[in-house]
């Protein structure tokens, strides 16, 4: 019987990390990296209450406001989405 490796917090965020970045559910996610679903589930629930650092922080961009830099400023505003998928927007 194989052992399961023993993961380091730190190593679990890096998980996290990249299981957000790839765009993947979950259990796609444990599944290509050989990762026990419950297990996964577990550590990301107790990283976000341990309070970890989230590599991006969440905000938001009220689109109406940007109007209000007048027709001599353009603006570009690239969503990364995970797996190399990006929903671009610009004006002008």
């Amino acid at each position: 019987m194989t052992q399961t490796p023993r993961r380091t917090p730190e190593q679990w965020q890096s998980l996290v990390d990249q299981w957000q970045d790839s765009g993947q559910s979950m259990a796609w996610f444990c599944e290509d990296h050989d990762i026990g679903y419950a297990s996964f589930c577990h550590w990301r629930k107790r990283l976000a209450e341990e309070g970890a650092p989230t590599k991006r922080a969440v905000s938001f961009i009220a689109l109406g406001a940007l109007s209000s830099f007048g027709a001599q400023h353009r603006w570009n505003i690239v969503l990364s989405l995970g797996n190399g998928v990006e929903l671009r927007l610009s004006q002008g």
